[in-house]
């Protein structure tokens, strides 16, 4: 049977999902428009008219459910320290942030205040969605779908659908639902540190590139069978020679071989490079070194995404100390050096980050000493291209929701500001709806 007749159709193998890497065996590490959305632009394809080429988005994830008001402290509310006599942060050990009375951040972020205090970072205060939902899995994928009811594409999946590849926009502007649109002049995915690829990174046609380390992001199939190695060889081959014209599925499949295998190979390279400063220890630090070591060697990936877990603190969570302190010093620390790592390439300009959590936690501390699930909570920006301070007025503390926080800003209004001002897409058409951009970046 042909591979053109076989059950697996190019559609099927595009909405798949990722293949780890490290699985792989007679094939590639992943049989994507993904790989391809990323070599071509690193071969000097050239990308959409319009979209910045040099501007880079990293997110980072706050997994478990940060509590908010431990990260940025409203240590001048009476209403605080009554609801949290146990692991309230004292006004003595907040970090006081210029411009803003009454609120700082926890002593263990010191690195962050640096940044602060250097005009790089932007605190959107009291950020949240309507109705909000108080499960880890379901808030999580609204926030990474940007949709209340949690289903459908993730939002950076609808943008690299959108932007990298046409998805959406037809010849005359119009939607165009065809799963089949021509990748050659598009731009790069994005690029997640972890086992899988976020909800958030998953598109109709693009789906995330996702590794843990850079040896497992390459083809393995010589580590089981050494016989496989040649015929691996002849497949790329055989995919380079593909000069147009009708490609059925062997070809499709051949070329991907090959864009995977050049995509590894410059990937593996840029991170095997020595980082221009000293980062953390640390398994989030590792991530941001990785993110920074990309970036410097020129890949024109335009997302990147990293994960900081051990937020769920129920028990023992502390308050200047203890365990949500570590969670934040590495937070803080890791963010400083990546900072640094970017204005020593000369990068800083171009690289906005951006953090969230699924949701914040409960205003009084519970009888084990730490904090339940709860609603609303701050997000970082930072880069030269924020609007640098703290934003939006701190959510009341006495009136609140069954005991939580009552969000002011819509994070789709964040994402909105992202993609409108530093992306420079659609918002309407990658949130799929009217949201008003949050005036949180200088420039587009």
């Amino acid at each position: 049977m042909s591979i053109e007749h076989s059950a697996y159709t190019r559609r099927e193998f595009l909405n798949s999902g990722l293949v780890f890497a490290s699985a792989a065996l007679a094939v590639p590490s992943f049989l994507q428009r993904s790989a391809m959305a990323m070599a071509r632009p690193l071969l000097g394809v050239s990308s959409v008219a319009g979209v910045p080429d040099d501007h880079i988005l990293v997110v980072i994830q706050l997994s478990g459910g940060n509590d908010g008001l431990n990260t940025v402290v409203p240590y001048g509310m009476d209403a605080y320290h009554k609801a949290r006599p146990g692991i309230g942060v004292s006004a003595k050990d907040a970090l006081a942030l210029s411009g803003a009375d009454g609120i700082g951040l926890h002593p263990a972020l010191a690195g962050l205040k640096e940044i602060y205090d250097d005009g790089a970072l932007a605190v959107v205060q009291g950020v949240g969605y309507p109705n909000p939902n108080r499960s880890h899995f379901k808030s999580t994928d609204i926030w990474q779908t940007a949709d209340i009811s949690a289903t459908g594409e993730g939002w950076l999946g609808r943008y690299f659908d959108s932007e990298c590849c046409g998805f959406g926009k037809g010849e005359s502007g119009k939607k165009d639902n065809s799963n089949e649109k021509s990748s050659t002049n598009s731009n790069p995915p994005g690029i997640a540190i972890g086992r899988t690829a976020p909800l958030s990174m998953q598109g109709r046609q693009i789906t995330g590139v996702s590794f843990e380390s850079p040896e497992m992001f390459r083809w393995s199939g010589e580590s089981v069978d050494k016989g496989l190695a040649k015929a691996y060889e002849q497949s790329n081959l055989r995919g380079s020679e593909h000069t147009g014209g009708k490609e059925t599925n062997a070809d499709f499949l051949l070329r991907t071989a090959l864009d995977a295998q050049v995509s590894s190979d410059l990937i593996r390279k840029a991170i095997a490079s020595a980082p221009r400063i000293t980062y953390p220890n640390g398994q989030f630090a590792s991530q941001l070194r990785m993110i920074g070591q990309m970036i410097a060697a020129g890949l024109k990936t335009r997302v990147y995404y990293a994960t900081l877990g051990g937020f769920d603190t129920h028990a023992g969570q502390g308050g200047a100390q203890g365990r949500h302190a570590n969670n934040l010093r590495q937070l803080g620390d890791a963010l400083k050096a990546f900072q640094a790592d970017l204005r020593q390439q000369g990068n800083a300009g171009r690289v906005l980050t951006m953090t969230f959590s699924e949701f914040g936690r409960r205003v009084s501390q519970n009888a084990s000493g730490g904090t339940d699930h709860g609603t609303a909570a701050p997000m970082f920006l930072m880069g030269e291209m924020v609007r640098p301070g703290v934003h939006a007025d701190h959510p009341s503390l006495t009136k609140l929701d069954e005991g939580d926080l009552i969000y002011g800003v819509d994070f789709r209004s964040v994402y909105a500001a992202i993609l409108e001002s530093w992306l420079v897409a659609s918002s309407k058409d990658v949130l799929q709806g009217d949201f008003d951009p949050f005036p949180v970046i200088k420039r587009a």
